[in-house]
């Protein structure tokens, strides 16, 4: 019985370390160690997310680690030098094991193994006797035909005086390891043909270059661009309705390269529909294909796994976007004692410049969101910032703060949304995405304003409670006055002069000494909540409120509060007044709307932009975003898919199975001897054993 070497090819020349690399090359082991050494990489290259923008891996990475992945090409597994150089050794690899191996396994499957002997099938495990009545010759006749008919390939041979009946079944069996193995290497050299190896000739013979500045696609010069008949190819392009490209950005490791398409696609239409969950459920294209050479058309509908195919060129969808709405917003100062508003225009995809420090990178518009509006708070943007003791955490808590667990969910359609970037002078930016409606929090409207530092973080939210107008400009009014020290000095002073005690006889000096004593505290805490160059609000309270004795800190604390609280409603009226606006009426809507008005001024101060951007008005632009491949690799993959199946299946459900029959003539007859054998000896190979020991000596 055959079996298969680990042992790799032998030569026999006058360089003993070639031979020696030829053996290893084509040894079984070899291709083993290989196999999982790809393995390996293509686990890495799932995990890691691969042809990401390079600022995602600094600030997932850091700066060290970002170097060092970026030296092993981690960031696009798939076409690193390295990992194509184990396809194309792993293709040599087996492709000679098929070589070594497969001509004796075809030799095998042709193979009677007639030359066995008498004596070794009576060392068989699974073997039989009998004397039959018939002559040898007859004896063995039958026997090959009732062979045939159990599903064997029989022959009758002579052999050292008898008749040996060779008999076989399943020996495509062999088959399995063949074909598994020739689908390695047609799907590695599929892989090959799909992989970037002709871009990188084309880098390396024609001086093509990756493009790393701003400008139009048709604008770039040609050493970034590769042309109609590139072999191979994955590149994407974003189309906005009513526009249409002809050419696909691939993107490289430094830069991009642009891919020239024989045809224009024009968009027409672009469709959505949402799961209720606000996941998309349905987004296709309607298009138009112009051949630029034949002028040709051609209308198609592309959705999901259902791309158009046009001579040799699949279209895909894979995604869409936000094709350059024109957004219309109002901005409202979040730093010093300003609360007027200004308009600001502005358009998806561009940037727009604040003031000298600052520029606005429009990054998306969403019409329709559902968000788990029981986020964290935005304190949580700064990572180093935390409150400095269990008791200033407690006090938060009791102050009712925004922040939430962050693993509370609760699901809303917030409505319409914009996202930006406000990036300053030093290069340094953070991205917001602020909800253009007021959303209903408890029973109260806030309006809500995502921040985060990271583009991998999850945005925090600063809640900004709607006033009596549904707008946010009494937030803003009284952000603005917190920070007017003349406005600080009126409310303390009004608020000492509301709750000082009624003057008496003989009392005036003392009544106007604990008037005085009041209003000084009042200032104190509008002071100490507007904060300094660190920090405010809640966190420059609790930091305050630790100087004091610890047994004293909870009575300190209930007196502070009070007295800011009180001092921020004066405050409130005081910053209406100056812009001729009535007093607010003292009810319970009001205190509420305070309260929540003092959480969002202390999160404010982590928010870290100069402006707040209400959107107004928007005319939303969709655009698709299509992939264009080439892979003539494809059908080869396929092709070695089902090889792959094919081999896969003879292995496991074909079993080789050799029976011989020795046959030797007697004065009454003829005595028989059968001997069995398989690769894999099982419960199934004994009944059908036991049948054929039951079945052959009977008599004709």
């Amino acid at each position: 019985m055959s079996t298969t070497s680990t042992t790799g090819i032998r030569l026999n020349t006058r360089r003993q370390a070639f031979n020696e690399a030829i053996e290893l090359l084509s040894s079984m082991r070899f291709a083993i160690a290989l196999l999982v050494m790809i393995a390996i990489s293509a686990i890495i290259g799932t995990i890691m997310q691969q042809n990401q923008p390079t600022p995602n891996y600094v600030n997932q990475f850091g700066p060290f680690w970002f170097e060092v992945f970026g030296k092993l090409g981690l960031y696009a597994v798939y076409s690193a030098w390295w990992f194509l150089l184990m396809m194309a050794i792993l293709v040599v690899s087996t492709s000679l094991c098929i070589l070594r191996n497969g001509p004796k396994m075809v030799k095998d499957m042709r193979s009677w193994r007639e030359n066995v002997r008498e004596q070794s099938l009576r060392n068989f495990h699974h073997k039989a006797e009998w004397q039959s009545p018939l002559p040898a010759g007859d004896l063995a006749g039958q026997m090959a035909q009732r062979l045939v008919h159990a599903g064997y390939q029989a022959k009758v041979v002579e052999k050292d005086g008898g008749l040996l009946v060779a008999a076989k079944r399943g020996a495509a069996n062999k088959f399995g390891y063949i074909f598994a193995h020739s689908a390695i290497v047609i799907i590695c050299v599929g892989g090959l043909l799909d992989s970037d190896i002709p871009i990188r000739v084309q880098e390396w013979a024609f001086g093509k270059t990756p493009f790393t500045g701003d400008g139009l696609i048709a604008a770039i010069p040609e050493q970034h661009r590769l042309g109609v008949s590139n072999p191979t190819f994955r590149g994407n392009t974003a189309i906005p309705e009513g526009q249409a490209s002809s050419s696909a950005v691939l993107t490289r490791a430094d830069g991009v390269l642009i891919q020239d398409l024989p045809f224009t696609i024009q968009l027409k239409k672009f469709t959505i529909d949402f799961y209720s969950t606000g996941m998309p459920k349905l987004f296709a294209s309607d298009v138009v294909v112009r051949d630029n050479a034949t002028g040709e058309t051609q209308t198609a509908t592309i959705e999901v796994n259902k791309p158009f195919i046009w001579k040799g060129l699949a279209v895909y969808q894979a995604s869409f976007e936000d094709g350059g709405s024109k957004l219309k917003l109002t901005g409202f100062p979040m730093q010093g004692t300003k609360s007027g508003q200004f308009p600001l225009d502005g358009v998806v995809g561009n940037t727009t410049k604040l003031d000298d420090a600052h520029t606005i990178e429009w990054a998306d518009f969403r019409p329709f969101n559902v968000e788990n509006t029981a986020n964290q708070d935005v304190r949580a943007v700064t990572q180093s910032e935390k409150l400095g003791s269990a008791f200033a955490r407690g006090l938060d808590k009791h102050l009712g703060s925004a922040a939430k667990n962050a693993n509370n969910k609760d699901l809303k359609n917030v409505g319409p949304s914009v996202q930006y970037k406000v990036r300053d002078s030093t290069g340094q930016a953070r991205e917001y995405q602020n909800y253009m409606q007021p959303v209903t929090l408890e029973g109260v409207p806030m309006f809500l304003s995502g921040v985060r530092a990271n583009p991998g973080d999850p945005f925090s939210y600063l809640r900004i409670p709607a006033d009596d107008e549904h707008s946010v400009r009494d937030w803003m009014r009284l952000r603005a006055a917190l920070h007017d020290p003349a406005l600080r000095e009126r409310a303390a002073n009004s608020y000492a002069g509301r709750m000082s005690p009624g003057s008496s006889k003989g009392d005036s000096g003392k009544n106007d000494t604990v008037q005085a004593q009041l209003a000084l505290s009042a200032l104190k805490s509008l002071e100490i909540f507007a904060g300094d160059k660190e920090a405010g609000g809640y966190m420059s309270v609790s930091r305050f409120l630790e100087k004091v004795p610890q047994a004293e800190q909870e009575k300190a604390a209930d007196i502070f509060m009070k007295i800011l609280n009180g001092t921020l409603w004066e405050l409130w009226n005081a910053a209406r007044e100056r812009d001729g606006l009535a007093a607010i009426a003292p009810d319970e809507a009001h205190a509420r709307w305070l309260q929540l008005a003092m959480n969002g001024l202390s999160d404010s101060f982590f928010y870290g932009a100069p402006v707040y951007l209400q959107l107004d008005e928007f005319e939303q632009v969709k655009a698709s975003v299509f992939q264009v491949t080439r892979s003539p690799g494809k059908s080869v993959v396929y092709l070695g898919c089902l090889f792959l199946v094919l081999g896969v299946f003879a292995m496991f459900y074909i079993r080789e199975r050799r029976l011989w029959i020795w046959i030797r003539g007697q004065d009454d007859g003829a005595h028989a001897l059968m001997a069995m054998s398989t690769q894999r000896r099982t419960l199934d190979f004994d009944r059908e054993f036991d049948e054929l020991k039951q079945k052959l000596p009977l008599k004709a």
